[in-house]
């Protein structure tokens, strides 16, 4: 079932500001202020500059508010956030150990046991009311595994700064900002269904239980909400409760989560709470405000609110990394596409003067990513850089430069990747 977020978020920004929509946790006025900074980012230029992620590695403290370790070979640390470093994730498979899954967190993790969680489910839009589950209920549930990516909208950010010179905001990720899970648990529709849907229900909005979040102007947005239309509801999305094999970790949902495939991470909600169904239009800062794309290239006003993410590689390499000439190195990495499957894979080693084709390791699959590898013989010492660009099944093929937006979300061109060739 393909569903048109774009225009669904479209129309319920509309019925906000119209005062036909109904939005918890934030006020018209607010609202307001939020749309209004956006369109004073996209026209002038006075932006913080966002440093690009230090290849270096991240100070030794762990994010406060993440529970899991976070070893400086493994991770980079942005505050309250945590990257994988993709050379940690050569010869893993292809699912994301759990212990190298990224974490992005809007407050901190909080600390929920399973035995207290219970899942609210209620609204408009129930004919049967009130529904209310245990952790064990949901077991109960006919079961669902699906392999998918959870991808931050500003994965890669850092790149317009390191790579195009051009000042965004926000959290510098450079491509750790994903990993691909084998997730386990209950259609949300088979949960939907059994509480009893009107004809009349529209919108269905999970909700998480971490803290309220405060924006950097002291406003309280509430909770992580995000509405859903009703029809994507009941399409793929799934209540996980294990992720590859074990119950969710801390940082990653525990004890249930909400899994979106195809779509940007935060619909993902993490640390499920509750989940209205309503049979009146729902809004959200979550699916309009704050993910849209503001900058000389698009609307006044913003585009439209972000739906799937956009074609990237990475090389399972560090920046910098020494190779020594004269002997064949075996290049590895991975590629993905919001919008569909990776079809082929290239790789120069001359900084785009040649491409060559990658061998593609695995059948490529939607929702997921797919491994590939190039041998490569360098010949003479020196500083070399090394760029792979995939193309998907809707024919997109990763370009040479990003189109600009201030918020650095979306980005999609070939990186760059320095290596150094020693004698």
């Amino acid at each position: 079932m393909t569903i048109n977020e774009r225009r669904y978020d479209r129309r319920r920004l509309r019925q906000f500001l119209a005062g036909t929509a109904r939005a918890d946790g934030i006020e018209r006025r607010d609202l307001l202020r939020l749309l209004a900074a956006g369109g004073a980012v996209a026209a002038t230029s006075s932006l913080a500059l966002a440093p690009p992620a230090s290849a270096a590695g991240p100070a030794a403290d762990p994010a406060p508010g993440i529970v899991k370790p976070l070893p400086e070979d493994r991770f980079v640390v942005h505050g309250t956030n945590a990257e994988t470093r993709w050379s940690a994730l050569r010869g893993t498979g292809y699912h994301t150990p759990n212990e190298l899954f990224f974490v992005r967190n809007h407050t901190g993790t909080p600390t929920i046991a399973a035995a207290d969680w219970r899942l609210r489910v209620w609204g408009s839009g129930l004919s049967g009311g009130e529904v209310e589950l245990d952790l064990d209920a949901l077991r109960a549930l006919p079961v669902t595994v699906h392999t998918a990516a959870v991808e931050c909208a500003g994965n890669g950010r850092s790149f317009y700064t390191s790579q195009q010179g051009e000042a965004v905001s926000g959290t510098a990720w450079q491509l750790g900002a994903i990993g691909v899970a084998r997730w386990r648990g209950v259609r949300l529709g088979e949960v939907l269904r059994r509480a009893g849907l009107r004809r009349d229900a529209v919108d269905v909005q999970p909700r998480g239980l971490d803290d309220p979040f405060v924006d950097s102007s002291g406003a309280e947005l509430g909770r992580v909400r995000r509405p859903l239309p009703l029809a994507k509801a009941l399409d793929d999305v799934l209540l996980a409760y294990e992720m590859n094999g074990e119950p969710l970790p801390p940082d990653h949902g525990h004890p249930v989560r909400v899994l979106v495939p195809s779509w940007v991470g935060i619909a993902s909600i993490k640390w499920v709470g509750d989940i209205e169904v309503s049979a009146e239009p729902l809004y959200s800062p979550w699916n309009t405000d704050l993910y849209r794309l503001f900058g000389p290239d698009h609307p006044e006003e913003g585009s439209a609110p972000l739906t799937r993410q956009t074609v990237k590689s990475a090389f399972e390499l560090p920046f910098d990394a020494p190779l020594a000439a004269g002997r064949t190195h075996r290049l590895t990495g991975r590629s993905w596409s919001g919008a569909g499957v990776i079809r082929s894979v290239e790789v120069s080693t001359d900084g785009g003067g040649r491409w060559q084709p990658a061998r593609l390791t695995d059948v490529p699959r939607r929702d997921g990513w797919v491994r590939w590898s190039l041998p490569w013989t360098p010949r003479r010492p020196g500083a070399a850089t090394l760029l792979a660009r995939a193309t998907d099944s809707a024919g997109r093929r990763q370009p040479e430069r990003s189109v600009f937006n201030a918020q650095g979300y979306l980005f999609d061109a070939v990186v760059r990747h320095p290596v150094l060739v020693t004698g």
